[in-house]
């Protein structure tokens, strides 16, 4: 077993990049092993810790299909429709909750949104 090298926070050398870095370079691991990391002390908890790798070993970004696209959606949709009542909620359902808004909290009134009781 070998151990990783171990850079202190911001003062990794170059051609190392951690997952979101080589996000943004329109890259990504590619299937390589971590090669270092970096540790950031913390006072109460112990380190935080980044995983770095070599960016010369990173390949490209597979490109979005149409296919993903539309898995994509689909999950998207899922999270936003309420299982009580089966509608798309316009917003991703909190898990706190499990169901929309009106759901999780009916009007006791019978008011359906109405603000006015005249």
């Amino acid at each position: 077993m070998s151990t990783l090298p171990v850079y202190p926070w911001r003062l990794a050398p170059d051609g190392y990049a951690t997952r979101r870095q080589l996000r943004a370079q329109g890259l990504r691991p590619g299937g390589q092993d971590v090669a270092a990391q970096l540790e950031r002390p913390r006072r109460r908890r112990g380190p935080l810790v980044a995983y770095l790798y070599r960016v010369e070993l990173a390949r490209p970004v597979r490109p979005m299909t149409s296919g993903r696209w539309a898995a994509l959606a689909a999950a998207n949709r899922a999270r936003r429709t309420c299982p009580a009542c089966r509608r798309d909620a316009g917003y991703v359902i909190p898990a706190a909750l499990g169901t929309c808004v009106s759901c999780a909290y009916p009007d006791p009134h019978g008011f359906e949104g109405s603000t006015s009781h005249g």
